[in-house]
């Protein structure tokens, strides 16, 4: 939890509605969300696809070369089909 907790508020600036790095469960939102988005248990890291999380930032290059700097290794960005510029990357527990 601990682990997760700081990875979400920490790195991706989410606030924590719930719980908190010693809870069983805690629940967080992005900062202009009026309700959770997010459920964390503590538990067993689920390692298969279930879900995703997405994020709109200003300059993905720009995210992307950030997350990398501070030990993260996410996917390379790439240009949607649809217009959009992305990427993917697992949290710290591999989900």
């Amino acid at each position: 939890m601990r682990t997760s907790v700081q990875f979400y508020r920490d790195v991706l600036g989410m606030e924590i509605m719930y719980g908190g790095e010693d809870g069983y469960f805690s629940s967080l939102r992005t900062k202009d969300a009026k309700e959770p988005i997010l459920n964390l248990e503590q538990g067993r890291a689920v390692t298969q696809w279930g879900g995703r999380l997405i994020f709109y930032v200003p300059d993905v290059d720009q995210f992307w070369r950030y997350l990398q700097e501070i030990g993260f290794e996410p996917e390379g960005p790439r240009d949607a089909s649809w217009g959009e510029r992305y990427f993917y990357m697992h949290d710290p527990d591999g989900s």
